[in-house]
């Protein structure tokens, strides 16, 4: 029904959403074709709040379907992304995302170095989800 008023702003991240549900339900082919069509939305329009946390998304996808190598290449895009944006939030969800995949793969000092200085750029909100994922992994690395 939103896509239907033609309204263009937020629907790149209404459409991750979806996504984001859909890979909850195990509908991975529904869940890449949101993605995909946020990604054209994002192009198409300029609006790239969310371009971060679309890649971030589009790993954890590829990662759950095994194939790490470009699950990889989405987190540190990013990572990238999120640190040209400025978006701390982004670049410590991408962080936690490449670590996890990192610590599966026994790589857990890379693992480490990466997600300490991004968590330590936070002073406050550490009873927020993303900073508790954060902390129980680093918990878990050291």
């Amino acid at each position: 029904m939103y896509r239907a008023t033609g309204v263009a702003a937020t629907m790149p991240l209404t459409l991750m959403l979806l996504g984001q549900a859909c890979f909850r339900l195990g509908r991975l082919v529904e869940c890449q074709n949101y993605f995909t069509e946020a990604g054209q939305l994002i192009e198409a329009t300029a609006e790239r709040y969310a371009e971060a946390e679309l890649h971030r998304l589009r790993g954890d996808l590829l990662n759950s379907i095994g194939d790490q190598a470009a699950a990889k290449q989405s987190y540190l895009q990013a990572l990238v992304v999120a640190e040209r944006q400025s978006a701390k939030l982004w670049e410590l969800l991408s962080a936690i995302s490449l670590a996890r995949l990192w610590r599966e793969q026994g790589k857990r000092s890379e693992a480490r170095d990466l997600l300490v200085p991004i968590y330590g750029w936070f002073t406050e909100g550490f009873d927020t989800p993303a900073l508790q994922d954060a902390k129980a992994l680093l918990d878990q690395l050291a």
